[in-house]
């Protein structure tokens, strides 16, 4: 449930010590095919890619938390399957502050091989991405892809409400939460202006007051109204916050929800998820994009294909240790749930569903979000909208 939140750490650290100054190593820094292939087949075949992702050993990526639409089986299945160690940095990092590591990690052995950013951050990434057209390519919309494979939709989901279920009453509306009975217990996922979780919750609280995709004001004015009452904390909806009591109830993707409800039974607390009755906005999905200066482009690319691939196949406590060394990458890819069914299990709607569905590929969600009896319209705002809003919020948010 806490996606992109918390700030980079080490990035701010004026005096830069050896470790930091770590370069790339020697594999990555060769002229290899795979710093500039735009495809599988242009750098020699899946198969000469698994070979040199495994030689290369390592992925990094950032800002992607375990329970964040099942990314963990998805990192688990991946690693096991390839035998390339994943370096997860600031797993509750922002879309911002991915764009920003890669801007200050230059040369380094730390630097985000591929990033996974709200698609309102796409503008201030230009430059930064390498052009690459997964295998599946062909089965992402054309509005949700670069047409050179610079970026390219992931996935998506709608925002919902999620509480501790000793609060009393239980939420079931955005409305609900002016409630005096809420004071103290309501948090959202960080700041809008660099969180498109948070950006889309304050779209969902307008569109529950009157407002819509281009008008945010309603849902600024909601939060000023809560942190007036003192309902509205100044918390990160996040898990170690949610551990600690700093709030009780918050928004998220849906596709968190299973993530969420695990996390919290370890903790001796239990968590209920509902589709709030007065708004459902969904989000623009998620972009995925490679570092076109990546420690281990080949890995990067690896990486892209395997979140892309629609097998329904194994996950990683089915795999053989040895797989790796037995199977050409084509087999393993073959045998593996893809990334595509993984964000499925997590909860989130994959870019390529209508071809899976047609394809008979794809695997049964899980129903971890309780559904009202008549769910409103749903809400769509779009990259244009949220930019608008996002220059709204620069002003508004921190005057609330």
């Amino acid at each position: 449930m806490s996606k992109k939140l918390s700030l980079i750490a080490g990035l701010a650290v004026a005096t830069l010590g050896a470790s930091l100054l770590a370069t790339v190593p020697a594999e990555a820094k060769s002229k290899s095919v795979w710093t500039t292939a735009n495809s599988a087949k242009a750098g020699g075949g899946l198969d000469a890619l698994v070979k040199a992702a495994q030689k290369e050993g390592t992925l990094n990526i950032i800002a992607t938390p375990r329970d964040w639409a099942d990314y963990g089986d998805a990192m688990d299945a991946y690693s096991k399957a390839f035998h390339i160690k994943i370096v997860s940095d600031n797993p509750d990092g922002s879309s911002a502050q991915e764009i920003t590591a890669i801007k200050t990690t230059k040369n380094m052995s730390k630097m985000p091989d591929v990033v996974d950013i709200g698609a309102s951050h796409i503008a201030e990434a230009a430059g930064l991405f390498a052009n690459y057209k997964v295998i599946n390519w062909n089965d992402i919309p054309s509005a949700w892809k670069d047409p050179k494979g610079n970026w390219f939709g992931g996935y998506a989901g709608k925002i919902a409400i999620f509480y501790d279920t000793s609060v009393s009453p239980a939420p079931t509306a955005i409305k609900d939460l002016t409630n005096a009975a809420y004071k103290g217990m309501v948090a959202i996922a960080g700041d809008p202006t660099g969180a498109q979780q948070a950006l889309i919750t304050v779209f969902a609280a307008s569109v529950a007051n009157g407002g819509s995709a281009d008008n945010i004001q309603p849902g600024i004015d909601f939060f000023k109204k809560l942190k007036a009452s003192g309902n509205f904390v100044a918390v990160k909806a996040d898990t170690s916050n949610f551990a600690s009591g700093a709030y009780k109830i918050g928004f998220g993707w849906d596709y968190n929800a299973s993530g969420s409800i695990a996390a919290a039974a370890t903790i001796g607390k239990t968590v209920k998820w509902v589709y709030p009755t007065d708004a459902i906005v969904q989000g623009t999905p998620y972009v995925l994009a490679i570092n076109k200066t990546a420690p281990h482009p080949a890995a990067a690319r690896l990486w892209e294909e395997y979140m892309f691939s629609q097998v329904n196949g194994k996950k990683a406590k089915s795999l053989g240790a040895g797989d790796w060394k037995k199977y050409s990458g084509t087999k393993l890819m073959s045998m593996i749930i893809g990334g595509q069914n993984t964000y499925v299990l997590g909860g989130a709607h994959p870019i390529t569903e209508p071809a899976m569905v047609s394809k008979k590929t794809i695997v049964a969600p899980p129903a971890s979000v309780g559904v009202p009896g008549k769910l409103p319209k749903a809400v769509y705002p779009n990259v244009a909208q949220q930019t608008a809003a996002t220059t709204i919020l620069t002003t508004a948010w921190p005057n609330l």
